[in-house]
C-alpha cells in the first residue's frame, strides 16, 4: 500500500485575498479554480515545483455561509481544514479503517474536486484532525 500527503486544505474567507500570502512566498498557483457544488465550495491549488507528487495547499472558499467550510469559518476562523492522503485505492483503505473500529464520514467514495474520488475521516478517530483520502484516477 502506497500512502502519500497530497495537500493541506485552509479554509478562507476569499480566495483572492487568501492566495496573496502564497503567491509571495513563491508557491505556483494551479491553472484552474474547482467549483465542488455537493460540498458547496471553491477550491484552488498552489504547489511548490512543477513535480506531480510534491504536497499542496489548497485553499478552500465557501460558496455560502450554510455550507461545512462556511460553518467551519464561522465556528473557528479561518486556517486549516483537513490534511489529504493520497492512496492507491480508496476503497480498501475504507475498508480496512472501517474493520479497525475507525468512524469514517464517507463509507463511500465520492468525487472531489478535480474529479478524484475522495472520502473523510471522521476527526474522533484521528486525535481531532479531518483527514481525507483520495484517488487519483
Amino acid at each position: 500500500m502506497s500512502i502519500r500527503l497530497d495537500h493541506i486544505g485552509i479554509a478562507c474567507e476569499n480566495l483572492e485575498t487568501a492566495s496573496a500570502f502564497w503567491r509571495i512566498l513563491g508557491l505556483i498557483q494551479g491553472e484552474d479554480d474547482y467549483l465542488v457544488e455537493d460540498q458547496g465550495v471553491t477550491v484552488r491549488f498552489f504547489k511548490t515545483d512543477d513535480s506531480q507528487k510534491s504536497p499542496r495547499i489548497e485553499l478552500l472558499e465557501p460558496t455560502s455561509e450554510n455550507t461545512p467550510i462556511g460553518k467551519f469559518l464561522q465556528k473557528r476562523g479561518p486556517g486549516i481544514q483537513q490534511m489529504c492522503f493520497e492512496v492507491d485505492d480508496i476503497e480498501s483503505t475504507i475498508a480496512r479503517l472501517v474493520e479497525s473500529g475507525i468512524v469514517m464520514i464517507d463509507e463511500v467514495p465520492k468525487r472531489g474536486a478535480e474529479g478524484n474520488l475522495i472520502a473523510f475521516v471522521h476527526p474522533r478517530s484521528t486525535g481531532g484532525v479531518l483527514v481525507e483520502l483520495t484517488q487519483k484516477d
